[in-house]
């Protein structure tokens, strides 16, 4: 049976006591316990304390991003040995911004997961299109471009440690948000995908999460889709409540 997974990106919010105190509300809040696991992607530089802040709670600390390269004269990268050494097992990648902003095209974005994985990680990998793709009805054809170039070089085993986050890029920051039915549809879409580059089980046993705008208010009708299992989510995320509300959603 896939995980139910709400993860919280933080994306470049928070110094070193917002983060702190993020987190303490956070265990505050943890008065139950939810049907998902969860998660919350600090900026880097706190990842080794966020990683020890959450010890004592069921919350995992992941990585926004990590370098394909093992070690060497690569100036700012994080590789994949240093996040584990710290204690990190999960780490997002080919988030829209990483693609838009810092042009990370779909080969380096594989080379990023092979690296991963190889190394024993869980991997949050997002795909998602632009408003100009889903209005030329491409959006299927772009988005399962992304899966196969990212993914289709894992073996069957290595799968069991990816998570896929489809992100409508139009969705955001914006406010906007797909439908539910419009999330459902790329998510049953991408489960095909995935059983035509692997086979059935691996399909139907990859979580894939809705990664466009999660809010308190929208988080039940948009999990309550059968192949939507959880969110990656954004702003929403630097609120212990309402991060704590969407989980709760699940």
């Amino acid at each position: 049976m896939r995980k139910q997974i709400v993860a919280g990106n933080w994306k470049m919010n928070c110094d070193l006591p917002d983060t702190q105190k993020l987190i303490t509300d956070l265990k505050t809040g943890l008065v139950k316990e939810f049907n998902c696991e969860l998660m919350i992607a600090p900026s880097t530089p706190f990842l080794y304390n966020a990683f020890n802040s959450t010890l004592d709670s069921d919350i995992e600390v992941i990585a926004q991003n990590v370098s394909e390269q093992e070690k060497g004269a690569f100036t700012g990268e994080t590789s994949v040995d240093m996040l584990q050494s710290i204690g990190i097992k999960t780490v997002i990648i080919g988030h829209s911004e990483r693609r838009d902003i810092y042009g990370e095209t779909n080969e380096l974005i594989a080379q990023k997961v092979k690296a991963s994985v190889n190394k024993g990680m869980r991997v949050i990998f997002c795909c998602g299109e632009h408003l100009e793709i889903r209005k030329e009805d491409k959006h299927y054809d772009l988005v399962g471009n992304q899966v196969k170039i990212a993914l289709q070089d894992l073996t069957e085993e290595q799968m069991s440690q990816i998570v896929i986050a489809y992100e409508p890029v139009w969705a955001i920051g914006t406010g906007e948000t797909a439908t539910p039915e419009q999330a459902q549809e790329m998510h049953a879409h991408l489960r095909n995908e995935l059983s035509t580059l692997f086979n059935d089980s691996i399909a139907q046993n990859t979580s894939i999460l809705y990664g466009g705008s999660v809010k308190p208010n929208n988080a039940a009708e948009l999990f309550a889709k059968p192949d939507v299992d959880g969110g990656l989510v954004g702003g929403a995320s630097l609120s212990a409540e309402s991060f704590l509300n969407i989980a709760n959603a699940i």
